[in-house]
């Protein structure tokens, strides 16, 4: 039997074309599968661990403090473009805004701003165990690294004080 008959088929069932386009198209639907699906499923394998990060948006003025404790974000679920995300705001609180300032006779010394808060968000999500770039979204969760914090209602940009990856 010829690897390739007189017709043009390859074992005499299909034509070298035909395979070669047929080929193309699964490789295309297999690329655009991993693009669509791949983290998600890498998620499913891998161990889900919890994260607890805290973001810090520093010297916040009083009337966006007023607005966070109106809105009260505990509970709320993240957003990411226009979906939601897989975290949510345990916690919020407030804490001393303190800067530093210049005393007449030049020493600098740390000073409370009496009207100024920092806004401490805590987000938990669950992350793969074993990834190295723990992501909400797009976003990245390192340490000193800034962060937009957004729910559907709120919006503002912070400082991640601190990560924290279950085991």
């Amino acid at each position: 039997m010829k690897v390739v008959n007189e017709k043009g088929k390859l074992f005499g069932i299909i034509n070298v074309v035909d395979l070669l386009i047929l080929v193309a198209v699964i490789a295309i639907a297999g690329a655009i599968g991993l693009q669509l699906f791949g983290q998600k499923i890498n998620d499913v394998v891998s161990p889900q661990v919890e994260l607890t990060a805290e973001v810090v948006i520093v010297g916040t003025p009083p009337r966006l403090v007023s607005e966070i404790m109106r809105q009260d974000l505990v509970g709320e679920r993240l957003v990411a473009g226009n979906e939601y995300m897989n975290a949510t705001v345990t916690d919020v609180w407030l804490e001393d805004y303190v800067m530093q300032a210049i005393r007449s006779d030049g020493i600098i010394v740390d000073s409370t701003d009496p009207s100024k808060k920092d806004v401490v968000v805590k987000i938990k999500t669950t992350i793969a165990k074993d990834t190295p770039s723990p992501k909400i979204g797009s976003q990245e969760l390192r340490a000193g690294k800034t962060y937009i914090l957004k729910t559907q209602t709120f919006e503002c940009s912070g400082t991640i004080r601190y990560v924290e990856i279950g085991q």
